[in-house]
Protein backbone atom coordinates (compact mmCIF):
# COMPACT_ATOMS: atom_id res chain seq x y z
CA UNK A 1 0.00 0.00 0.00
CA UNK A 2 1.75 3.23 -1.06
CA UNK A 3 1.59 5.96 1.63
CA UNK A 4 0.34 9.93 1.09
CA UNK A 5 4.32 10.61 1.15
CA UNK A 6 5.42 7.93 -1.60
CA UNK A 7 2.66 8.89 -3.67
CA UNK A 8 3.32 12.74 -3.85
CA UNK A 9 7.23 11.75 -4.11
CA UNK A 10 6.24 9.63 -7.45
CA UNK A 11 3.82 12.71 -8.59
CA UNK A 12 6.78 15.72 -7.93
CA UNK A 13 9.45 13.19 -9.52
CA UNK A 14 7.35 12.82 -12.81
CA UNK A 15 6.04 16.11 -13.11
CA UNK A 16 10.06 17.29 -12.92
CA UNK A 17 11.04 15.11 -15.68
CA UNK A 18 9.17 17.34 -18.35
CA UNK A 19 10.22 21.17 -18.71
CA UNK A 20 7.58 23.65 -16.89
CA UNK A 21 7.69 26.29 -19.62
CA UNK A 22 6.22 23.71 -22.21
CA UNK A 23 3.47 22.17 -19.99
CA UNK A 24 2.23 25.79 -18.82
CA UNK A 25 2.14 26.89 -22.32
CA UNK A 26 0.27 23.18 -23.55
CA UNK A 27 -2.46 24.41 -20.80
CA UNK A 28 -2.53 27.93 -22.11
CA UNK A 29 -3.49 27.01 -25.47
CA UNK A 30 -5.86 24.52 -24.66
CA UNK A 31 -9.39 25.10 -25.38
CA UNK A 32 -10.48 24.49 -22.36
CA UNK A 33 -8.54 26.75 -20.39
CA UNK A 34 -9.20 29.68 -23.18
CA UNK A 35 -12.66 28.93 -22.11
CA UNK A 36 -12.24 29.10 -18.50
CA UNK A 37 -10.38 32.34 -18.90
CA UNK A 38 -13.19 33.86 -20.87
CA UNK A 39 -15.74 32.84 -18.66
CA UNK A 40 -13.85 34.03 -15.55
CA UNK A 41 -13.52 37.45 -17.33
CA UNK A 42 -17.58 37.51 -17.48
CA UNK A 43 -17.61 36.78 -13.86
CA UNK A 44 -15.42 39.26 -12.76
CA UNK A 45 -17.62 42.34 -15.23
CA UNK A 46 -20.39 40.62 -13.51
CA UNK A 47 -19.06 40.97 -9.88
CA UNK A 48 -17.65 44.61 -10.29
CA UNK A 49 -21.34 45.61 -11.81
CA UNK A 50 -23.64 43.88 -8.98
CA UNK A 51 -21.21 45.51 -6.54
CA UNK A 52 -21.09 48.85 -7.96
CA UNK A 53 -24.85 48.61 -7.85
CA UNK A 54 -25.16 47.03 -4.05
CA UNK A 55 -22.67 49.75 -3.33
CA UNK A 56 -20.26 46.60 -1.31
CA UNK A 57 -18.88 44.39 -3.05
CA UNK A 58 -20.54 41.12 -2.80
CA UNK A 59 -17.75 38.49 -3.41
CA UNK A 60 -16.67 36.41 -6.25
CA UNK A 61 -18.81 33.47 -5.22
CA UNK A 62 -22.00 35.18 -4.83
CA UNK A 63 -21.11 37.05 -8.43
CA UNK A 64 -20.42 33.41 -9.59
CA UNK A 65 -23.50 32.21 -8.94
CA UNK A 66 -25.67 34.79 -9.76
CA UNK A 67 -23.88 35.17 -13.18
CA UNK A 68 -24.07 31.39 -13.68
CA UNK A 69 -28.01 31.52 -12.68
CA UNK A 70 -28.93 34.11 -14.78
CA UNK A 71 -26.21 34.68 -17.69
CA UNK A 72 -24.37 31.24 -18.43
CA UNK A 73 -26.49 29.11 -20.21
CA UNK A 74 -26.86 32.10 -22.46
CA UNK A 75 -23.56 33.23 -23.13
CA UNK A 76 -21.99 29.55 -23.55
CA UNK A 77 -24.72 29.42 -26.81
CA UNK A 78 -23.32 32.86 -28.30
CA UNK A 79 -19.87 31.74 -27.13
CA UNK A 80 -20.26 28.20 -29.27
CA UNK A 81 -22.05 30.44 -32.21
CA UNK A 82 -19.18 33.05 -32.42
CA UNK A 83 -16.51 29.93 -32.29
CA UNK A 84 -18.66 28.02 -35.20
CA UNK A 85 -18.99 31.02 -37.27
CA UNK A 86 -14.81 31.69 -36.93
CA UNK A 87 -14.25 28.63 -38.19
Amino acid sequence: MLHFRELKNDNHQAMSDRPDASANDLVKNSNLYREFQAEREEILKHKWIESEKAGYDIGFERALTDWIVKYRSKWRKARQAQTSHSN
